[in-house]
């Protein structure tokens, strides 16, 4: 019943029709007295149930109220144990004439109230239970039951105060709020009893003030959106009267009970309720996750008070914004002010005020540690610029965007209010989220809920101020904010089209985002000021520079970082400008910036601003500033300032490997980035030339670094070869080829460095693209006949590089690289000079490709089958040489490979073991799918296993073509003795298939050659081996060699004898457990008259035990199967012996 009730979950009102039966077939089974117990609690647990998805108010107004149900329940409740919790759990429910009764507490307490609370029991029980209440909540609610109990007494209190009318209540009411106020519920560490004291709190409140409409408060008026577009389009010279002129009841007098009087002395009751106000209020600052009740019940109290008193709440309120308080006190006091602007309550007189901490509450964005607070403040403040849009006229809020809206009374890194200063922000929350926010509505804040669409959309609608707002909402929709970087780098350039916008957004990017203590938001802030550049060029050049030069030199690590950024991407997109008019970036820019520009690196070096961790930091945004004004042809060519640049660069990739781990490859890449960029732009003498001392020097260099002993700096001068232009490798191809063809070989003291080789082989394919090919050119100028034969042996070696370590398969990185390397090359080759494409070497390159897309790895499956398809079906020329063409275009349709993943196991195996019908594939995709048949992961092994018994079926019955089949199999196993990566899975391979039977056919021949080669090989592996899992995966195969016939039968039995006398016990037991198996499968395997002593001595015998015990059981066995008994070998020469000797 519980299944079926939950899906009702979302809407429960369908269950409305049936609730009526459903209760009368469940109450007739708990009122007929002959119901087992039993029975009534499962009666009991259904009704609760039911309760639980409709909710308890539906659904106890269809409950009996008869008199002569109330003894019947109390009997229950009388008979019912408090502490079997079975019971209990089952939270029994029943209506009765004076009360619906539970024994979980909010039922309790709804019992409590609507029983108290009747006349006749109020006068004589209400005030002893409101004592034996506080007696509980003066007891400690540290233990369990003390919190159960404490939890049911304040949920009672509140419901009573609640529900009861104000003169029954208001007499017990200042007892009950002291005894709360010493319970200390704020320093409770459970959250729900903290949110019921915030309740009851309210309760009181309430209690104490009339309840009355306040006359004073604002009211809007008609909230049509309909009226409010057409009052835009319309002169808005009728407007309503001003607030001031609403009738005040400031001089109302209020009545104050004698009892209230004679707690509180002097104090009116008034102030006691501004003490309450501000109790709650104290609440809101140290308990984050009842902001929300807290302010509903401030907002219902301050609606009670008169107008001065009321203001003084919202001032309480104001004050707490401030810097020295937490972000809960923030996000408290936003809800605040939102509740009581929706209510009416917050005076267009006090807009100037708030408006001030809304523009702080949504830029509020505090470090702590590694990551910031604040996405609470920005969420609650995007709610208060909402509920304002539906608050107030347009008119109210028309002075605040006018003035906000001037970009010259908006104070730095100010947010614009209700008006469309467009800015973009983001900034990340404590959990690591990112908040997006596009400050069309005072900085509202885009989080993950996208609450800022909702507030802009509002302002938008309501108050129809909005310059260009239908335009921004549109290109701004739910979907396209959901991205931080398309904010950044195209919502933006957008909205600053609009010349309202341009400035103030770039202002604000200048000043609150480039020094953000997030570093994707400062790169991401660069990006943006480049993108924003062509919007306004001049005041980018004039006023946007001099404040980031200012900025390259603080103290502030962030705000340092950010501004060297931007200046690089300000400066080459002026440049871009002015290239379009065929005019220097210096148009634009005055001395003064070109010196500071200059300046940069010089001041940072003598303050060692590149050692520690904020080396890092500027490292990388120095790197991309020289990149950045290379690619700009800043005029300083011949400059001291050029080997200052270089020297950084330098430096930057020797010491690559003291940089942390997350951040070397960023910084790799703006070093070997910014190499190129000051190359090409600096060391040329002529269009075509580099000076020679610069060239021999710079690339001697960087080849002897590439022996040194520290992997990530190979991997960074390798970067820096293969970045270098063709001018300076001209001359110096061979050697620099060379160089890096020794880091892309494996050697014993470099086998890990799998990076470098990666890096090494990048770097030979991006000098290949330089450089260009030419097949009779110089192999010092050009990739030629003469040395591409390197290129390819590099190519190819890589691919067959699997090195491991603690890491796993380290060299798969290479792999993918060395693919991706032949499809460049291959590609670049065909297109230029396919001459030097010849057939061995296409073959070999697209044999390694299909034993890549059969191998285990998902991601390197996927690319090599990308690679190999992409060689199979290019067109322009197509690739020549490629081995059975015409089959593997039937096999590999062009219209049905874009839609495959070829990282599924599923859908890649069945096209990846087509290949073994093709004579020139087989050996290499059999290679590929042993490791994967024999691999762990359960979705490739079923995959891959399928796939090939698939193939297998359809050659079963063909002899020559299982032969050929059964040939590939043991060159694989020839090719890959001893060598554990493949043997092992090969022998789990080999298992699954004889026992499946696919090689039935050979089973009839006596000493077939297949078993015989499989069974020296078997032999020649498990020689000397400690391997548990490569010789439990031999017995198994050779149990699979007994179904062959003739004098192999005996001798695969010998070897399985000799494992029973294994030293390991773990080996012994295996194979006798494997062999009594395999004496079941194949039956004439023992002569019948011996079978049953056979399978006795094998069940029978403990295999665990002493060599001695186990060598007799095992020698009787050799008789019985009539096997010669194997003979022990002297100490001497037990190296030569075979297993169990």
């Amino acid at each position: 019943m519980a299944v079926i009730m939950d899906k009702y979950q979302e809407q429960p009102h369908l269950l409305d029709p049936h609730l009526e039966w459903m209760m009368n077939l469940l109450l007739d089974i708990v009122q007929d007295k002959t119901s087992p117990t039993s029975l009534k609690n499962l009666a009991f647990k259904f009704l609760y149930i039911i309760t639980k998805v409709r909710g308890y108010k539906i659904f106890l107004r269809l409950f009996p109220h008869e008199v002569a149900d109330v003894q019947s329940v109390l009997d229950m409740f009388t008979d019912q144990n408090p502490k079997d919790h079975e019971c209990r759990d089952e939270k029994v429910l029943k209506e009765t004439a004076a009360a619906e009764m539970s024994v979980c507490g909010s039922f309790w307490a709804l019992e409590c109230y609507q029983f108290i609370t009747r006349p006749d029991v109020r006068e004589r029980k209400m005030a002893s239970f409101l004592d034996w209440s506080l007696c509980t909540l003066a007891r400690s609610f540290q233990t369990a039951e003390g919190i159960i109990a404490t939890d049911g007494t304040l949920q009672a209190l509140a419901q009573i105060f609640k529900h009861g009318k104000r003169e029954d209540c208001l007499p017990y009411a200042s007892t009950v709020l002291q005894c709360l106020d010493r319970c200390r519920l704020p320093e409770c560490g459970q959250t729900r009893l903290r949110k019921l004291g915030v309740k009851l709190v309210q309760r009181l409140g309430l209690t104490f003030l009339k309840p009355k409409v306040a006359t004073w408060r604002y009211q809007r008026g008609s909230r049509s959106l309909a009226a409010n577009l057409k009052l835009c389009t319309q002169d808005q010279s009728e407007q309503k009267p001003p607030t001031d002129s609403v009738a005040s009841d400031a001089e109302e007098d209020y009545d104050i009970p004698e009892g209230v009087e004679s707690v509180i002395g002097e104090q009116p009751e008034l102030e006691l309720s501004k003490h309450l106000v501000l109790l709650c209020w104290w609440l809101l600052t140290i308990s984050n996750g009842l902001s929300a009740h807290i302010t509903v019940g401030i907002g219902r109290m301050a609606g009670r008070l008169p107008k001065e008193l009321a203001d003084d709440v919202v001032g309480s309120v104001l004050d707490c914004f401030s810097f020295q308080e937490m972000d809960k006190a923030w996000h408290g006091g936003c809800l605040a002010l939102a509740e009581l602007g929706r209510r009416g309550l917050l005076l267009p007189l006090r807009l100037s005020e708030v408006v001030t901490v809304i523009l702080k509450a949504l830029t509020y964005d505090k470090k702590c540690g590694t990551c910031s607070v604040g996405a609470n403040v920005r969420d609650a403040a995007c709610y208060v610029c909402w509920a304002f849009a539906r608050a107030y006229d347009p008119q109210e809020l028309r002075p605040f965007v006018t003035s906000i809206s001037r970009p010259s009374s908006m104070p730095p890194g100010s947010l614009p209010l209700l008006h469309g200063q467009v800015a973009l922000c983001s900034s990340r929350s404590s959990d690591g989220d990112l908040v997006v926010s596009l400050c069309s509505v005072p900085g509202i804040l885009f989080r993950a809920d996208w609450g800022c669409e909702a507030a802009f959309q509002e302002n938008v609608g309501r108050q129809g101020t909005f310059p260009h707002g239908i335009d921004i909402l549109t290109t701004a929709d739910y979907f396209a904010v959901g991205s931080i970087s398309n904010c950044f780098l195209v919502i933006s350039v957008y909205i600053a089209g609009f010349p309202e916008y341009t400035q103030s957004l770039i202002d604000h990017l200048v000043s609150m985002k480039v020094n953000h203590w997030d570093r994707a938001i400062r790169e991401l802030s660069a990006k943006a000021l480049h993108n924003l550049v062509p919007r306004a060029p001049e005041y980018s050049a004039a006023h946007v520079f001099p404040a980031l030069l200012l900025m390259t030199s603080t103290s502030d690590l962030h705000t340092r970082h950010g501004a060297i950024l931007a200046c690089a991407e300000v400066v080459y997109a002026l440049y871009k400008l002015a290239a379009q008019r065929d005019r220097p970036v210096t148009d634009y820019l005055g001395e003064q910036v070109v010196q500071g520009l200059k300046q940069i690196h010089q001041q940072l070096y003598d303050r060692h601003l590149y050692r520690g961790l904020g080396g890092e930091l500027m490292r990388q945004a120095v790197c991309v500033l020289i990149q950045n004004l290379s690619l700009s042809r800043m005029p300083f060519k011949g400059d001291p300032v050029i080997d200052g640049w270089q020297w950084l660069i330098d430096d930057t990739l020797r010491s690559l490997y003291l940089i942390s781990t997350q951040s070397r490859q960023q910084i790799k890449d703006a070093a070997v980035s910014a190499l190129a960029a000051l190359s090409r732009e600096y060391y040329r003498k002529d269009p075509r030339e580099a000076g020679p001392a610069v060239a021999g020097e710079l690339i001697s260099q960087y080849l002897a670094q590439l022996r040194s002993p520290e992997e990530m700096t190979r991997c960074a001068f390798s970067s820096a070869l293969g970045g270098l232009p063709r001018f300076l490798l001209s001359g110096r191809l061979q050697q620099v080829l060379a160089g890096l063809r020794a880091v892309t070989c494996i050697s014993p003291q470099d086998v890990s460095f799998a990076e470098a080789r990666r890096d090494g082989l990048r770097a030979i394919l991006s000098i290949c693209q330089t450089v260009g090919v030419k097949a009779e050119g110089p192999p010092d100028e050009v990739v030629c006949r003469e040395n591409v034969s390197e290129i390819y042996s590099a190519l190819l070696d890589c691919m067959r590089d699997y090195t491991t370590d603690n890491r796993g398969d380290v060299g798969s990185c290479v792999r993918e690289a060395a693919m991706t390397g032949i499809l460049d090359l291959v590609l670049l080759l065909v297109q230029v000079q396919p001459s030097l494409l010849e057939a061995p070497v296409c073959e070999s390159f697209l044999c390694s490709l299909a034993r890549q897309a059969s191998e285990k790895i998902d991601r390197v499956r996927a690319h090599a089958a990308h690679v190999f398809v992409t060689l199979l079906h290019f067109d322009s020329p197509p690739v020549p040489h490629v081995p059975h063409r015409g089959e593997l275009e039937v096999l590999f349709p062009r219209s049905a490979m874009a839609s495959v993943n070829w990282s599924a196991p599923s859908q890649a195996f069945p096209l990846v073991a087509r290949l073994l019908g093709l004579p020139a594939y087989r050996y290499h995709v059999l290679l590929g799918l042993a490791v994967s048949v024999g691999g762990l992961t359960e979705s490739t092994v079923r995959h891959s296993t399928q796939s090939l018994f698939e193939y297998m079926k359809g050659i079963q019955r063909d002899p020559q073509a299982l032969g050929a089949f059964a040939e590939s199999i043991l060159r694989v196993f020839e090719d890959n003795l001893l060598n554990d990566r493949v043997s092992v899975s090969l022998l789990k391979m080999l298992d699954q298939m004889l026992a499946n039977g696919c090689f039935d056919i050979f089973t009839t021949e006596e000493n077939h050659p297949f078993c015989v080669q499989l069974l020296a090989l078997c032999k020649e592996e498990i020689k000397k081996s400690k391997d548990i899992q490569k010789l439990l995966s031999s017995i198994a195969v050779l149990c699979g060699l007994v179904q062959f016939h003739g004098d192999v039968r005996n001798k695969v039995l010998l070897q399985l004898l000799l494992l029973l006398c294994h030293p390991f016990p773990v080996v012994r037991k295996s194979a006798a457990s494997q062999i009594y198996e395999m004496v079941l499968t194949y039956s004439n395997v023992v002569a019948d008259d011996v079978v049953d002593e056979v399978m006795l001595v094998l069940s029978d015998t403990a295999w665990d035990a002493k060599l001695a015990v186990v060598r007799e059981r095992r020698n009787h066995l050799c008789d019985l199967l009539a096997v010669p008994r194997p003979q022990l070998v002297p100490k001497h020469a037990a190296a030569e012996a075979g297993p169990g000797n």
